[in-house]
């Protein structure tokens, strides 16, 4: 099994103290604790075989022993102790797993609290810091992420109750877990949906409901493609589409919401594409954008929006009425 270099080497160097501090351990055993396989453990133990002090002489190299079912080191070179953080790398190291623990599902709270007290602890980075947190208790990981991790690990399918933005309902669905990813600081499960037939990515913050079901997961192959994991746009064809005119000075819409096919027009404005799960939901949409964006399709869309546009005026109206303010665009009376 190939893997890159930058995560290879730092493992490699920290095996020789590891093996000094665990004598006798087995070869199963130091690759289930090192998270790699057999195979590639026994690679490495041979890359260790040519490493060593310079002259590189037979009495120079890393020795070890492990013809057997057991690993022992007979000649270290040196490197008997693991590498230590610097102050920069144990910085960086705690940020990271501090910000780990505001997203949720990505992993334990309590056992990224241990390694932040562990890491300040051995590496006297942010003392202070440190000292405060010593008295905090962890914060529990939610029973949602909790669950969603759960099935995410041992590969079962999930029951989700969640509520879907662009549909603005509260839909129940059964899915098959296939990776937790984070994008833009928010965590989604990204899993084969039964209902959708495809790729969908959940966002955690509106999963409102979760069980981890006993059948097992079987998101199809493709469906693992790395390539799905920022997909948090999936043009379901199944929505029905609105076509939209947005103005030049409106075009900022286009960042926040999920549209496709776009058009530039001669005078800059923009024809494009998006999908709405909910009629009531897009007419709001769109009216409260003003003459920013214009719906040219479908019929009843752009009914539901001349809809509400009257009844705002109307509303307009009976307010200025009440309390004796001029409408714009009214004319002024001449009493």
């Amino acid at each position: 099994m190939s893997q890159r270099l930058s995560h290879r080497l730092p493992r490699l160097l920290n095996m020789v103290p590891y093996f000094i501090a665990n004598p006798g351990i087995t070869k199963a055993e130091a690759a289930a604790e090192l998270g790699v396989s057999v195979t590639q453990l026994t690679n490495d133990l041979n890359q260790l075989w040519v490493c060593g002090l310079p002259g590189y002489g037979p009495g120079d190299l890393i020795d070890l022993s492990f013809a057997e079912e057991t690993v022992d080191v007979t000649f270290s070179a040196g490197i008997d102790r693991p590498l230590r953080l610097t102050s920069t790398e144990a910085t960086a190291l705690l940020i990271s797993l501090r910000s780990l623990v505001e997203m949720p599902g990505t992993a334990d709270p309590t056992a990224i609290e241990g390694a932040i007290a562990k890491i300040e602890s051995a590496a006297g980075v942010a003392a202070a810091g440190g000292i405060a947190q010593a008295g905090r208790r962890p914060e529990a990981e939610s029973p949602i992420a909790a669950t969603v991790r759960s099935a995410v690990r041992r590969g079962r399918a999930l029951e989700l109750t969640y509520f879907s933005a662009s549909r603005d309902a509260v839909t129940e669905r059964v899915v098959d877990p296939v990776r937790i990813v984070l994008v833009d600081n928010n965590s989604y499960l990204q899993a084969w949906c039964r209902e959708a037939a495809g790729v969908r990515l959940f966002r955690f913050d509106r999963i409102d409901a979760a069980t981890e079901l006993s059948e097992p997961a079987q998101a199809p192959a493709d469906a693992r493609d790395d390539t799905h994991a920022m997909d948090l746009f999936h043009d379901d064809d199944t929505l029905p589409q609105a076509r939209l005119t947005i103005a030049p000075d409106h075009a900022w819409v286009m960042d926040y919401y999920p549209m496709s096919g776009e058009v530039v027009r001669g005078d800059g404005s923009i024809e494009a594409s998006m999908r709405f799960g909910s009629l009531d939901w897009m007419a709001r949409l769109m009216a409260g954008f003003g003459p920013g964006v214009r719906v040219l399709e479908p019929v009843e869309l752009v009914e539901a929006v001349r809809a509400r546009a009257v009844a705002a005026l109307a509303a307009y109206r009976e307010s200025a009425d009440s309390t004796g303010t001029r409408v714009a665009g009214e004319p002024k009376s001449d009493t």
